[in-house]
């Protein structure tokens, strides 16, 4: 027996991908993996907004009545700061979700971050129940990035760990006690190199602070645009970091759903292709 599942106004079989632009910020359907555990408790899927609609600086790339899925453009915080109150993703979606009603209790919860420079995939929880079970499976779930570094990494694949711990400047660095440090662990493949950049592929096996950063940085191939951990990189539009791949069980169908976006324009152009 086929299951086919409906995400807004087309129906498409379960193993589907969801891809968006992230210059152009449309999404455009490609495939969602999703795989049933057990059987699942059904879920209403909502409708995808029209671009017009969509929140400032995010694409929906999926929404049901537990979740929410975006893609982030560079640029935006993810939550707010003392300087900074309005222009977050949290702020557009809590509105978007409460849909201009002022007096609505619609709210979203955040379950993980992405630093304001870094673009990609974002989920957000429409419940607090909902928010501490996505936590609480958060490191078993798979984390994938885009990254732009300068230079050319010697081994074309591999592992990079440490023991990532933070100065009183909010700086991230490595030590080699582990009592000092939280274990680090990132995963590589260069997919394309130039005369002056590679482009990666990179598996985040740990969720630290600045940790892709801080990795690449310390192994002297800083990612691009990097102001703080790498150095001045003339003509460079913005940090070459993307979150390109989130894949999670759902909290309550239990279905394995895995939310893709491409390789952003800019990455490629610094690449020249």
């Amino acid at each position: 027996m086929s299951i086919t599942k409906t995400f807004g106004w087309q129906r498409i079989p379960p193993k589907v991908l969801l891809v968006a632009n992230i210059r152009g910020i449309v999404p455009s359907f490609h495939h969602i993996s999703q795989h049933r555990k057990s059987m699942p408790e059904k879920r209403k899927t909502f409708k995808k907004p029209s671009k017009k609609h969509q929140p400032k600086g995010l694409a929906i790339l999926y929404e049901d009545q537990d979740i929410i899925v975006v893609n982030k453009v560079e640029g935006l915080l993810t939550v707010s700061t003392e300087r900074e109150k309005e222009r977050t993703a949290y702020f557009h979606l809590t509105d978007y979700v409460r849909k201009g009603n002022a007096r609505s209790k619609n709210r979203v919860f955040i379950v993980h971050r992405l630093d304001r420079e870094t673009s990609g995939v974002l989920i957000f929880a429409k419940t607090e129940k909902i928010k501490h079970l996505l936590q609480d499976q958060w490191k078993d779930f798979s984390k994938t990035y885009f990254a732009v570094v300068t230079g050319k990494l010697p081994e074309k694949e591999g592992l990079i760990s440490s023991y990532l711990t933070e100065n009183s400047a909010y700086k991230v660095y490595s030590v080699n006690d582990p009592e000092k440090g939280r274990f680090s662990k990132t995963g590589y493949k260069v997919l394309k190199e130039s005369g002056k950049y590679s482009l990666l592929k990179i598996d985040l096996y740990t969720g630290r602070k600045n940790q892709i950063r801080v990795h690449f940085s310390e192994k002297g191939y800083p990612v691009v645009g990097d102001k703080m951990y790498g150095k001045a990189n003339k003509g460079i539009k913005r940090l070459g970091l993307h979150a390109s791949s989130l894949t999670i069980t759902h909290p309550i169908t239990q279905e394995e759903m895995t939310f893709e976006t491409d390789i952003p324009v800019y990455f490629k152009s610094l690449l020249g292709y």
